[in-house]
């Protein structure tokens, strides 16, 4: 059985004009099993809408479910692109969301995710405070083209921390598509008393970087209001989209299901900051330039992003010029190789 302390949260409207983020459930408390997080995306039609439209419908059907797998997730995702559909005003802007899900059962827990709203599972036990390294068991894998760049070896983690089009992400739940994106989900029974899990939107990111996050975890000193007070004051005042997180402390866990199930690696303290299903390049690898440039122009004309901007103008100014701009290093490269 897993058990948790208070769930805690919090909601901010950060610079923007409305708020677009989506808690469930509204009522919570020591009993509930399942947390949700969406993100409206901002510069389309009725962002809160969708997320608000598809949070609850995810969040009613998994809460009416005695245990949650695969499976169940599925069925819960199917019925909340239905809501979405449902409420489809056919505008050439539609709605749209990022989701971020965690289910607790008794001898395991669910994790799933679209988009670039973030799900960690922390253990500060594996933390150390002098290398400000470890922690970090589990952090989902934006779908975001900063995240597809990042991973193809294309920009490093230090250009990706500036990038230009972060914006930009390359799966949400959104009405009438012609292909449902699926969620990444995984499930996992490596939990422990003490742990932490962490969902949060992009605005949260803005500020918080995961050696903060594991920081703030692992003070023995605090209490989990104070944690959470600590990751809301560095947000307060700086973070110019909406800033939304649940953290979900673990009280007491006792499992005795031997069901086989992913595993999670834990987190070196001394050699690594984080672990992730889907490992993220940290190193940028030596690269052939014909194939780099191919690469970079595959994945601007295939990945379909949903744009989180108000400016489209400007996206897609910036579109063109990185198109324009490829074409003519090809055609340079092809040149050069062409004229030896």
């Amino acid at each position: 059985m897993i058990t948790i302390r208070k769930p805690l949260s919090f909601s901010e409207i950060g610079r923007k004009d409305n708020q677009e983020d989506y808690l469930y459930p509204k009522q919570y408390g020591v009993d509930t099993r399942v947390f949700i997080l969406c993100d409206g995306m901002g510069g389309h039609d009725n962002g809160e809408v969708a997320s608000m439209t598809a949070g609850k419908a995810l969040g009613d059907y998994l809460s009416s479910c005695s245990s949650i797998d695969i499976p169940t997730f599925e069925t819960g995702l199917a019925k909340a692109y239905d809501a979405l559909d449902n409420i489809d005003t056919n505008s050439l802007k539609k709605p749209g969301t990022t989701m971020t899900c965690l289910c607790l059962n008794d001898d395991n827990y669910l994790v799933a995710h679209i988009g670039d709203s973030r799900i960690y599972h922390i253990r500060p036990s594996l933390y150390n405070p002098e290398t400000k390294r470890g922690g970090i068991l589990y952090q989902s894998s934006d779908h975001s083209l900063v995240n597809d760049l990042l991973k193809a070896g294309e920009i490093t983690e230090e250009e990706a921390r500036d990038f230009p089009q972060k914006n930009v992400i390359t799966r949400a739940m959104q009405p009438h598509l012609p292909k449902r994106y699926k969620a990444d989900v995984y499930m996992f029974d490596d939990i422990q008393s003490g742990d932490y899990f962490f969902l949060c939107c992009d605005g949260i990111l803005e500020q918080l970087s995961n050696e903060m996050l594991c920081e703030i975890l692992a003070n023995k000193k605090t209490s989990d209001e104070q944690k959470l007070e600590a990751i809301k004051s560095i947000c307060d005042g700086k973070t110019r989209d909406n800033y939304t997180c649940w953290l979900l402390p673990i009280d007491k866990v006792q499992i005795y299901s031997d069901t086989e199930l992913s595993h999670v690696i834990q987190a070196d303290a001394e050699e690594t900051q984080s672990i992730e299903v889907k490992p993220v390049i940290t190193s940028k690898p030596k690269r052939k330039l014909l194939p780099s440039l191919l690469n970079q122009l595959q994945l601007k004309l295939n990945v379909r992003p949903a744009l989180k901007s108000n400016n489209k103008a400007l996206q897609n100014l910036i579109l063109w010029c990185i198109i324009i701009a490829t074409a003519i290093l090809l055609t340079l490269t092809i040149y050069f190789l062409f004229k030896k």
